[in-house]
């Protein structure tokens, strides 16, 4: 999937204004209201935006605490089973399987250092977890963001 100048600029608007509608969008950038309204379906179904809802803080939701975590999975149990568990959990905000000593890496949340306890008591209550580590984030010096990425590849 190819990007142009009007893409970014047009995912670059709708990133620091969702609310701005289709039609200001199309004034600000100078466009047809149908432009605007066709791009915005071609990101869509090409699956460069994947959604428009609100992003939430989970600071704000009152979870103070970010920690990663890696599990371990018994041999021959999968990662499908053990995802399936995870996502059972509020707290667990993503996981991925991963390379390396372990074979899954999640970001979970919790309201303080005690509660995050009860979240990774869940998160191992899988029978298939056979050992997890915890690193406890500390500070967020650069929040995920995908517009660079977006912005990069309209350059080309």
């Amino acid at each position: 999937m190819s990007v142009d100048d009007l893409d970014v600029r047009l995912v670059d608007l709708f990133a620091v204004e969702p609310r701005i509608g289709v039609l200001e969008a199309s004034r600000r950038l100078g466009v047809a209201r149908g432009t605007v309204q066709a791009r915005l379906e071609r990101l869509e179904r090409d699956g460069v935006i994947t959604g428009f809802g609100p992003d939430l803080d989970p600071r704000a939701l009152g979870y103070a605490v970010t920690a990663f975590v890696t599990l371990e999975i018994v041999q021959g149990h999968g990662h499908d089973a053990v995802a399936a568990h995870l996502a059972t959990i509020p707290e667990v905000l993503e996981a991925h399987t991963i390379s390396g000593a372990a074979d899954m890496m999640c970001r979970v949340v919790a309201r303080s250092n005690a509660d995050l306890q009860r979240v990774l008591d869940l998160v191992v209550a899988d029978p298939s977890i056979n050992r997890s580590s915890t690193t406890i984030a500390l500070a967020t010096q650069i929040p995920l963001r995908t517009l660079p990425l977006l912005r990069n590849a309209g350059r080309r």
